[in-house]
């Protein structure tokens, strides 16, 4: 696929992690690069078209990316949205609920998450966003690691150059470059 065509129309991305990891923000972010290349964006999932507008819930079992900034949210959402052809984007930090903090319920061991993501998908990248963006010095950060990592995939029709574009304008001046490093890094975790 060029980067200038969908494969698929509509295109269905979910974003998906626990509050405050800045999956709104990534969708927003996201969806304005898209929508900058003429395609039409739906929010709420995001799905994509180049011909016309769609509803904003995704059918269950025909998300085509699923980007997790929590690895549990990936296995959630892929067990209800994926199929056999969804690839994966997560995070590997967890975010332990309150049952797995109080010793009612165990968190899945980390080689496990990894092992059912890559049985249940096309491909998956499970990559240390948060650990990352902590060592730029802003742990919210690893959404915008997440979205490089997306780009560099080549599954959807932007790069860098529309990233930048679409940040320095929803983004004061003084954090672009902080994001601009992070959607860097994110590209070069997909090829390691």
């Amino acid at each position: 696929m060029t980067r200038s065509e969908l494969t698929n129309d509509p295109y269905n991305v979910i974003i998906t992690g626990v509050g405050g990891q800045g999956n709104v923000l990534a969708s927003k972010v996201l969806g304005n690069i898209l929508a900058s290349r003429g395609l039409d964006v739906t929010i709420g999932h995001l799905r994509i078209s180049a011909a016309s507008t769609w509803s904003p819930q995704i059918p269950r079992g025909m998300a085509h990316v699923i980007i997790a900034i929590e690895p549990i949210e990936a296995l959630r959402v892929l067990s209800v949205y994926g199929n056999p052809e969804t690839l994966v984007i997560s995070n590997d930090r967890p975010v332990h609920p309150v049952g797995v903090i109080s010793g009612e319920m165990d968190y899945p061991e980390h080689d496990d998450i990894r092992r059912w993501l890559t049985t249940f998908s096309r491909a998956s990248y499970i990559i240390p966003a948060t650990d990352e963006a902590v060592k730029l010095g802003a742990p919210i950060l690893g959404n915008i690691i997440l979205l490089g990592a997306l780009s560099e995939t080549h599954t959807l029709p932007f790069g860098r150059a529309d990233f930048s574009e679409v940040i320095s304008l929803m983004m004061p001046a003084d954090k672009v470059e902080a994001n601009l490093k992070a959607f860097d890094l994110g590209t070069q975790m997909v090829n390691q």
